[in-house]
């Protein structure tokens, strides 16, 4: 007899609205997720999962039992908050002045306890292990790689990982599934160039960091667009360029940050070796010195082929063909679900937040962001039917 998934999932979407409140209302930010933590490792244990806290500092692991031994898969709910102040007349927007959940990160963790809920209901049908993954610090470091370091994805070994996110261009009650690179690779670069100061009146003397800093900038926008193939997805942006402090002083030095990023985890590790080289050649021609830092954050979220075949056609069967979105462009954003794809299959849902009657029109990381709470209880059992028809098939 078949699950009736969206049926039961309609049965606790009281309940679920309830907690995304709750999880809405009171915003942590990374490794600060304690409440948020105590909330769900409560829930978990109250439905009579084994449950493992203080994770990767805050991070929660639960763990469900079939009732016959099996594979395992890994459900993933990111926890974290932004430091954001929310714009919102809704009666359960944000306590907590200048943090807001508006990454949807509230959302994602209902998603996996109500999956929680619902595969407890049916453990009887259950061959095989689900693990329950809340983790800390998606918006900042990143918490996927301590918590895979402390052995999340062993005891019992995962074999399969699902994650999702709620996603702004979808249009809600429906989802996005891609094949390979759905989302990109992020790094950071810190550079300081050393010139020699002086009067702005005898430039002739001095050793403009600004105009190096400037011929830099431009050097690196051509690195994309001449020195990498066209087809790979890259993009170096800086984002701030400090020097001087008054009209009519050259400075001693100038500070450049920006971002890297590419849907090409080979490429991450070619690009930093360019950019260094145009610093090198630009610094040394005009005498200056120079210090670069390039700090690799998320590898590049890269799909399993397979795996995502199989959540997609499982997903058809809840939600019918016309709900299931075949994407085909990534975003050049970074997520560390990145770090469990690199150790296991899986694949990263796109989760539709656009309903313009409802006014969900806002981007993620917007003040005005808000989600979908009718969308809870389907899913909740999308991610509980998907777990279920792996560990059955």
């Amino acid at each position: 007899m078949e699950i009736p998934w969206l049926e039961s999932g309609q049965e606790i979407i009281e309940e679920l609205i309830t907690l995304r409140r709750q999880l809405h209302q009171h915003p942590e930010l990374g490794y600060e997720e304690n409440r948020t933590a105590e909330t769900i490792a409560k829930i978990l244990r109250d439905l009579g999962l084994e449950v493992q806290t203080g994770v990767a500092k805050t991070g929660v692991v639960a763990l469900l039992k079939g009732k016959e031994p099996g594979k395992t898969i890994a459900l993933r709910g990111d926890m974290d908050a932004l430091p954001l102040q929310e714009i919102s007349d809704k009666p359960y927007r944000s306590k907590t002045s200048g943090k807001m959940h508006a990454c949807g990160h509230d959302a994602h963790m209902t998603y996996v306890i109500g999956a929680a809920m619902l595969l407890k209901k049916y453990q009887s049908r259950l061959k095989g292990n689900v693990k329950f993954i809340f983790q800390p610090a998606e918006e900042t470091t990143g918490g996927a790689k301590p918590m895979i370091e402390e052995g999340v994805l062993e005891n019992p070994r995962v074999d399969a990982v699902l994650g999702g996110h709620v996603w702004p261009d979808t249009p809600t009650g429906s989802i996005e599934v891609l094949k390979g690179p759905v989302m990109a690779s992020t790094g950071q670069l810190y550079l300081e160039i050393y010139g020699k100061g002086g009067h702005a009146a005898r430039p002739h003397e001095n050793i403009d960091p600004i105009l190096i800093g400037q011929e830099i900038l431009q050097r690196l926008q051509s690195l994309s667009s001449r020195m990498i193939d066209p087809l790979e997805n890259s993009v170096i942006s800086i984002c701030s360029f400090q020097a001087g402090e008054t009209y009519n002083v050259m400075p001693e030095k100038a500070v450049l940050m920006g971002t890297i990023r590419t849907l090409n985890n080979e490429l991450r590790l070619e690009i930093p070796g360019k950019i260094e080289k145009i610093v090198e050649n630009v610094t040394s021609y005009y005498g200056a010195t120079y210090s670069l830092n390039i700090t690799h954050l998320y590898p590049a979220t890269i799909n399993d082929e397979n795996f995502t075949t199989f959540a997609s056609a499982s997903a058809k069967k809840l939600l019918g063909k016309e709900q299931v979105i075949q994407g085909n462009k990534p975003s050049m954003a970074g997520e560390d679900f990145a770090f469990y794809l690199e150790k296991v299959p899986g694949t990263f849902l796109r989760i539709g937040n656009y309903n313009q009657d409802k006014g969900l029109v806002y981007n993620l990381h917007n003040p005005h962001f808000d989600i979908d709470e009718a969308q809870l209880g389907k899913i909740s059992a999308l991610y509980a039917k998907i777990a279920m028809d792996f560990l059955t098939e």
